[in-house]
């Protein structure tokens, strides 16, 4: 086998890889602080809702956000999955009306609603 025949199937194999997960260079950033601070908060929600710019790591959440949501999150890893669920209690405790406008636009016709309705509620997130 030459050495182009091993290189394309080593390209081929790490492209496979990298289209399933998601990337992991945003997953030190600190939710807690995006959360509480409401200047960050409303970029970042500016974003999501399409009523601003987005930032680098904004525009990667918007961007892979729709694929989240049609397969749970399978190519997320345990702390992007912990990431979510963390900024889903979030909106559903603190900011309702946020969380509207993203279903509204996420998931107009409730087809995730239903879809994760019971996961939600073995976690203790009251939809």
């Amino acid at each position: 086998m030459s050495k182009t025949i091993i290189f394309l199937c080593l390209f081929v194999v790490a492209c496979a890889y990298a289209a399933s997960t998601y990337t992991t260079k945003y997953d030190n950033i600190d939710l807690d602080e995006i959360l509480n601070n409401d200047r960050i908060y409303k970029k970042y929600f500016d974003c999501l809702a399409n009523k601003g710019k987005c930032t680098p790591d904004g525009k990667e959440l918007k961007d892979v956000l729709p694929d989240a949501l049609k397969t749970g999150c399978s190519k997320c890893n345990e702390k992007q999955k912990k990431g979510s669920e963390k900024v889903i209690k979030f909106l559903l405790d603190k900011k309702k009306a946020d969380y509207d406008v993203l279903e509204k636009i996420y998931d107009p016709s409730g087809v995730y609603r239903q879809k994760y309705a019971d996961e939600a509620k073995k976690r203790g997130i009251k939809l």
